[in-house]
Parts: C-alpha cells; sequence; structure tokens
C-alpha cells in the first residue's frame, strides 16, 4: 500500500488489505507526523482506480518537518528499523511513561489465548501476525491481523485513534512474534505502559523499555513469561 499526503508519497509499505484507513492513521500518529485524530481533515481510498493508494489530508495549518517524508518513504512491515535511513531518524523526543497500571500474572497468562482467538486469518492461513489492546481488566478492545506487525500495531493504535480513546496510559499491547524496537517505539508515542510479545523482544526494545520506563514481557506462553523491563507493573 501506498500512503500519501495529498499527492505526496509519504511511505509504501506490504500490508494485509483490510482496516486500511486505521492503518494510515496509525501510522500517522505513531510516527508523531499528527498528535491528534482531528489533525486528520480527510482519509480517502483505496478505491478501484486506485486499489493499493490511501490519501490523507491533514488539517489546514498543520506543520510538519516535510524534509522527514523521505525518510518514510522507504518503509517496509519486516524490520526491526523501518524506514530509519540514519540512528539520527530513531531519536524519541518523548517523556518517559508515567502510568498506575498494575496488572495481575495471572490476567497477563490469559492474554496470548485470547490474542489467539482473534486470529481467524492465521487460521486459514498460518501467516499473518496479529497485535490487540487489552483493558486493565483483559478485556479484548482491538485486535488486528496484518502480515506486518508494526502495520498490526498501527491498525489497533489507529482503531483507538479514530476512536477518541488516546492515549493508551491504562492498556496493554499483546503482539504475535517478537517485540522489535519499532513496536515499543510506536506503543511510547501511544502512551501504552506494558506491552507483552510472544517471542522474545530485540536488546534495542529492551533498551528502549528500560529507557522509558516501559513494561516489556517476552516469550509469553502457556504460565511462563520473561519480564526485561518494568517488573513493578506485574502482580503476583
Amino acid at each position: 500500500m501506498e500512503l500519501r499526503l495529498g499527492r505526496a508519497p509519504l511511505a509504501i509499505t506490504m500490508r494485509t488489505p483490510g482496516q486500511d484507513r486505521e492503518l494510515a492513521a496509525g501510522f500517522l500518529f505513531t510516527e508523531r507526523i499528527i498528535q491528534r485524530a482531528d489533525d486528520i481533515a480527510e482519509i480517502t481510498g483505496p478505491d478501484r482506480s486506485l486499489p493499493n493508494v490511501i490519501s490523507a489530508k491533514l488539517r489546514r495549518g498543520l506543520k510538519f518537518d516535510r524534509n522527514r517524508l523521505n525518510r518514510y518513504f522507504h518503509a517496509t512491515s519486516s524490520c526491526g528499523l523501518c524506514g530509519k535511513t540514519t540512528l539520527d531518524a530513531i531519536a524519541i523526543s518523548v517523556p518517559p511513561i508515567r502510568s498506575d497500571l498494575r496488572i495481575p500474572l495471572s490476567l497477563l497468562y490469559s492474554l496470548p489465548e485470547k490474542l489467539r482467538g482473534t486470529q481467524q486469518a492465521f487460521e486459514e492461513t498460518g501467516a499473518l501476525h496479529a497485535a490487540a489492546l487489552f483493558s486493565a481488566r483483559g478485556t479484548i478492545q482491538w485486535a488486528r491481523e496484518d502480515v506486518g506487525r508494526h502495520n498490526a500495531v498501527d491498525k489497533v493504535v489507529g482503531a483507538a485513534l479514530l476512536a477518541g480513546s488516546l492515549p493508551l496510559e491504562d492498556r496493554i499491547l499483546m503482539v504475535s512474534g517478537r517485540a522489535s524496537f519499532e513496536i515499543m517505539q510506536k506503543a511510547l508515542v501511544a502512551r501504552i505502559p506494558i506491552v507483552a510479545a510472544v517471542s522474545g523482544p530485540s536488546s534495542l526494545a529492551v533498551v528502549l523499555a528500560r529507557k522509558f520506563k516501559m513494561t516489556l514481557v517476552g516469550f509469553l506462553r502457556g504460565e511462563r513469561c520473561n519480564i526485561y523491563a518494568g517488573a513493578e507493573r506485574i502482580g503476583p
């Protein structure tokens, strides 16, 4: 899919069709091009003439660094530093997360099965990732699938954004696969305090989680997990 700002190309990503407007909104937000839902004046597409193009128009007067467009145009959905063309580009100017959210281990252990229960496309193909946002009581509020786990995260964040539910300081993000740096960065921008993954995290993901006071859980399978950062948010 090609995401445009007006007529200007912004990013190209491999994605699973569906929830394309949520994907676009989530990408714009987690990459800090917008700060709230009403920064988007309109999202159009895809349509029959351009089935893989979606265009976003920002509200009049919104300013951002247009030089950043060159970075985003190289985005993909696979690696942990997607679209970051220089090390400086991954610097984040947001404060650490301060959240009173605490959850018991029993709730944490229940998340993978709940996430798997939403993965209809995975059941048919065995080839898609998923991400879900849970409430503090372990209720799924948004769940999305995509060939790229980063896209799945953008889709759930975009859904929450368009529903007027950001910031997400009392939510838990669960992802299939590993927790990459970019997933942690997206969660940080959305102010999600707890991120859990079925597989392990990258070392950069752990560094980011510790620096910004996030809780990072990996290898969450059955009643076992590793807590790499923010263990104080996980109870007995």
